[in-house]
């Protein structure tokens, strides 16, 4: 066992302190920790908690330590307050340095864990109403693809379509994700880094307020398509960026339910893109222009409220700014308590992060999104649920359901009101994952809604075999469409997006949820420019029954490759992708399996499954079952 220093090591307050690679070259165990989890080849499955094991006195003289260093030394006392919680939290009751109200509002984290500061939540509402930029665009441009191709000279229905009027629709369409593709997302990293989140998420606003304008007044189909790639760097920057700075300001114990907002807000515009398409159906000619420049409104309340919300803690403290850090916290959290707690804990684990990743430029950042074990893990995860979310076959309902209504023997009014129908189920039935998210976690919600959307998008496509003058056609169609999206709406809909911000280590977020947007998006351009190519080769029967197949193959790869990360601390997930690939492939498919279909297929009660994880001492969970434990 490594002999003890006390003290926090490395405070040098200049820029990106965490990126140089440790704290003066002292370890977690050196620290005062007995025992050490390796960031990297966790293969017993366990998730440590920073501070556990640290003796009561190094631990606090690390503290003031560390208060001393940062220009925090009027904090002391209250510092080591949030360090002695941090460190075991299921004992608060126990520390006699706490009074009555600081141990009541630690219980209420657990009895009444949606009671949060108003700053926490105008902080992630206002910023994922950017995510109704998307939405809105995706059916303006649904919508406007009814007229556009049409004025423009490259039909792509009825008798002067042409295969490539076809592709033409299709890149056009595709503009914006592959703007984001290509630019946007990566260049979230260089923007976080000298902006922030905050300045990130305006300049990305900004791309999303003036070329959506730009696109209703163009007069050919190439100028349209450069406003909507434009468009598509605004919408890359602000994908790779609004989740994470939702993730590192919300607790974990609500993470998900307010992360998820960002799909949340993404389906209501998808919403109010239909409603703004029926409301401008019958303006005549222009209609397709308002509908395609209507989607700037979303981006004015981002762009003018995005200041007034708190940067990210964990942003200043990669920055070695502890002190504005702090205040954010304070903003966030319900007291200075809790916010001491979270600086303190969360600059812990970032410590451990640094031992193992050490310095780093954007170019080595990228490379070690597949070099750094850990990190990769986070990768091939972060990729799967991604491409699962194109795989699904959303998009291709949301990009073209006026034309695949059409196709279906609706009117053009019809098929409109049909779209409608589809983005009010996409955002009703979103509601429920708010609760679901984080009481089911991830995982579990997609390992369960992929057979559903598998199933109803195949009875879609055979729906289409039915004679167009049977009443039952377009009924039918229309009715397991809606289906699909119910299941899509609280599974594929808001995990990919708030997996992907939380699963990298602080030193990666920014470029690994540049890598897993951009891999969203990049299929999405693939999707958008070959869909009309497919639906016209395959029909819709081929090309429903396709999707199905590949719902199927996602499915396979979520069970395989993504583990769960519900009621986990950002810092904790580190022990969580720890755990070799190897180790939790081999674990679901050879202990979970079988006892699933021991228990669920056999009813066998007496079926027992043990846990992947095992836990050395208590965290931030923990204080949950302790908390409930004793109300009871």
């Amino acid at each position: 066992m490594a002999e003890e220093k006390p003290g926090i090591a490395q405070t040098d307050k200049s820029s990106d302190e965490y990126d140089k690679g440790g704290y003066d070259g002292v370890t977690g165990a050196e620290r005062g920790r007995q025992d050490s989890v390796s960031l990297n080849r966790n293969v017993t499955a366990r998730i440590q908690n920073p501070l556990a094991g640290i003796p009561r006195a190094t631990l606090l003289k690390n503290v003031e330590d560390f208060a001393n260093e940062v220009g925090m030394a009027d904090q002391i006392p209250l510092i080591q307050k949030g360090a002695l919680v941090a460190q075991d939290p299921p004992a608060f009751e126990q520390i006699e340095e706490l009074d009555e109200v600081e141990k009541d509002a630690l219980r209420n984290e657990v009895l009444h864990k949606w009671r949060q500061p108003w700053s926490l939540y105008f902080t992630v509402i206002l910023c994922s109403i950017g995510a109704a930029v998307q939405g809105w665009d995706q059916t303006g441009s649904n919508g406007a693809n009814l007229s556009w191709p049409t004025d423009f000279g490259v039909p792509n229905e009825g008798d002067n379509a042409t295969d490539y009027n076809t592709w033409i629709v299709g890149i056009v369409n595709a503009g914006p994700y592959i703007g984001s593709a290509a630019i946007g997302c990566w260049a979230s990293d260089p923007l976080n880094y000298y902006l922030g989140r905050r300045g990130t998420i305006f300049v990305s606003a900004v791309f999303c307020f003036f070329p959506v304008i730009g696109s209703a007044v163009t007069q050919n189909w190439w100028q349209l398509f450069i406003t909507r790639i434009l468009l598509g760097i605004g919408m890359g920057a602000k994908a790779s960026t609004v989740p994470i700075y939702a993730a590192e300001n919300t607790p974990a114990t609500i993470r998900g339910g307010l992360v998820m907002s960002w799909q949340m807000w993404t389906a209501f515009g998808i919403f109010l893109g239909f409603c703004a398409n029926l409301a401008v159906y019958d303006v005549g000619a222009i209609a397709w222009r308002l509908q395609l420049g209507s989607a700037f409104i979303p981006a004015i309340p981002l762009l003018i409220g995005v200041y007034f919300c708190p940067e990210s803690p964990r942003w200043y403290i990669k920055k070695g700014r502890f002190e504005k850090a702090f205040k954010s916290l304070c903003r966030l959290r319900n007291t200075p308590l809790q916010a001491a707690r979270d600086l303190y804990y969360i600059h812990a684990q970032i410590s451990e992060e640094s031992d193992i990743i050490g310095k780093s430029n954007y170019v080595t950042r990228f490379i070690e999104l597949f070099t750094i074990p850990r990190v990769r893990r986070a990768t091939l995860a972060s990729f799967v649920v991604m491409l699962a979310q194109q795989m699904c076959g959303i998009n291709i309902i949301a990009f073209y359901s006026s034309t695949v209504f059409s196709e279906a023997g609706f009117g053009t009014l019809n098929s409109l009101l049909a779209s409608f129908g589809f983005g009010l189920v996409n955002f009703v039935f979103a509601w429920p994952a708010v609760w679901t998210i984080d009481t089911y976690g991830r995982r579990t919600l997609l390992i369960f809604t992929f057979p559903q959307m598998a199933w109803t998008l195949l009875a879609a496509g055979l729906c289409f075999i039915i004679p167009e003058e049977d009443t039952a056609h377009v009924g039918l169609i229309a009715f397991f469409i809606f289906l699909f999206a119910a299941f899509y709406s609280p599974g594929e809909g808001p995990v990919p997006f708030t997996y992907s911000a939380e699963v990298f280590p602080l030193s990666h977020r920014e470029v690994g949820m540049s890598w897993a947007v951009a891999t969203c998006l990049f299929w999405a351009a693939v999707l958008s420019i070959t869909f009309p190519r497919l639906l016209r080769a395959f029909h819709p029967v081929g090309a429903f029954c396709f999707y199905a197949g590949l719902n199927v193959t996602a499915l396979c790869l979520i069970y395989v490759f993504v583990p769960e990360t519900k009621q986990r601390t950002l810092e904790e997930l580190d022990y969580v992708f720890a755990v070799p690939t190897r180790t939790h492939a081999s674990y679901q498919l050879f202990k979970v399996l079988p006892w699933w279909f021991n228990r669920w297929v056999l009813f066998r009660k007496d079926a027992k499954l043990e846990p992947l994880y095992q836990f050395d001492g208590a965290t931030a969970a923990d204080q949950g079952i302790a908390v409930k434990g004793m109300a009871h």
